[in-house]
């Protein structure tokens, strides 16, 4: 039972309703498990996946990539279900979860670190969504206005992220199913088109099982490494009873699909063209004008998805956590620094590489804190929070623990050196850094109470 001051960043209403999202305890639960395996399958179509099947394109042949994929995926569902344990079990966000590792004032450094990658990636979405309105409109319409079509697709996706979890639930559960049939019927297109140049370039091949495999499982991990972090700001909506075994199976089961179709278009499709930009991914892999237009609006939608779920509400907690804003407010506000992302420069050709180095970098700092949080749950409080104190700004997890952001730079160190294969490469110096410096340094005697 928690007490006034663990409560008092809002009250814990006994109904839940459209943009009603604290910081406080999650009392009201909206989604059962197959809603919540819909939720993470709708909310993971990450057109970023594409740019790193293209990434990959002459480095590992299709059976490589295939299980690169499904290794990162397993990865992601493990990592899932250990970080939001903590938000499952007490129903706590990330940020409020961060604070018995880092601190009151220290979560700033995980969250920002978690913020930014978000935003990013919601520009980038944004602008390919819009090139698919866009394309559909000159093909339509006759109307070619792409600035047009970004600000009108960012303010729509403005307005749908207000109703917060509530509306994101019903998006994506109905969503999911037209997503995977589009998914489906591209990925055929592909293969029928492409099949011949397919087999030559990417099945014939030699690939590797070395390095540039490990690396690889490691990008289309670090695409989602950032939920991995905030992974208690969705598993706090999930209605209890289900273990860590059907989790893991929940999450993993969601992601793959989406991430597997999509790194092997991407992969395909450039093999076979060179062209790594997705809307031009698509228009190459599809030759009946009619099927191609249903196709760009499934993208689109897909996008939407994606962003509300995974790119949204992540910042969004952490304006709430600093700024002391309201959820609406906070949402608009990210919303508006996506356009600050300059997304034209990201959907390049030429930034396909770019794009695997941001995923690289992010992902040493994400791998750190997240090895730090898993060290601080289940080593130091053996699974067991103190509610009350995470909500007391002025108790023993006020101001900054260094111990954690000591940890983080180590890690990231680490991590930076081997930047194939950086979120591994981080956990272990990092997890064992923190673990020692909170058992035997005494700076850090109040913050393992």
């Amino acid at each position: 039972m928690t007490s006034d001051s663990a409560t008092s960043e809002g009250p814990r209403p006994a109904g839940k309703a459209p943009g009603q999202e604290s910081l406080a305890p999650q009392r009201t639960r909206i989604m059962g498990r197959l809603s919540y395996l819909l939720a993470w399958f709708g909310g993971c179509v990450s057109i970023g996946t594409f740019a790193m099947g293209s990434s990959i394109v002459g480095t590992l042949n299709l059976l490589q990539a295939s299980l690169a994929i499904a290794i990162g995926c397993f990865v992601i569902g493990v990592a899932l279900t250990i970080n939001g344990a903590a938000g499952y079990k007490y129903g706590i966000p990330f940020m409020v979860q961060a604070r018995s590792a880092f601190g009151f004032t220290g979560t700033r450094l995980p969250g920002l670190i978690r913020a930014v990658p978000a935003i990013v990636w919601y520009g980038f979405q944004s602008w390919i969504g819009a090139g698919a309105l866009n394309a559909v409109s000159s093909t339509l319409l006759g109307f070619d206005n792409l600035v047009f079509y970004f600000i009108a697709f960012q303010l729509l996706q403005i307005a749908l992220s207000v109703f917060g979890f509530q509306g994101i639930k019903w998006l994506e559960n109905i969503g999911s199913g037209f997503i995977l049939a589009s998914l489906v019927y591209m990925f055929f297109s592909v293969l029928d088109k492409y099949g011949d140049v397919i087999g030559e370039q990417l099945i014939d091949i030699d690939g590797t099982w070395g390095l540039p495999f490990w690396g690889a499982t490691m990008l289309f991990l670090g695409i989602y490494s950032t939920m991995i972090l905030n992974a208690s700001d969705y598993s706090r909506e999930l209605k209890h009873g289900s273990g860590p075994g059907l989790l893991t199976t929940l999450y993993a089961m969601s992601i793959l699909p989406c991430t597997l179709f999509m790194g092997l278009i991407g992969l395909m499709v450039s093999g076979a063209t060179g062209v790594a930009d997705p809307i031009d991914v698509f228009a190459n892999a599809v030759d009946n004008p009619p099927l191609l237009i249903t196709t760009l609006l499934f993208i689109a939608f897909a996008q939407v998805t994606t962003n509300v779920l995974n790119n949204v509400v992540p910042p969004t907690y952490v304006l709430m956590d600093v700024f002391k804003l309201k959820f609406r407010s906070a949402t608009v506000i990210v919303g508006l620094l996506a356009f600050a992302t300059f997304p034209w420069e990201l959907v390049k050709d030429d930034s396909a590489a770019g794009l695997q180095l941001f995923v690289q970098t992010y992902s040493a700092f994400l791998g750190p804190i997240f090895a730090i949080m898993a060290v601080d749950y289940y080593l130091i409080r053996r699974r067991t929070l103190d509610l009350d104190k995470l909500y007391d700004a002025h108790g023993p997890y006020r101001g900054i623990n260094y111990a954690a952001c000591i940890a983080t730079l180590i890690g990231a160190l680490v991590a930076l050196n081997v930047s194939a294969v950086s979120w591994y490469a981080s956990l272990l110096p990092a997890g064992l850094a923190y673990y020692l410096l909170m058992r035997h340094w005494p700076a850090c005697q109040r913050f393992r109470q």
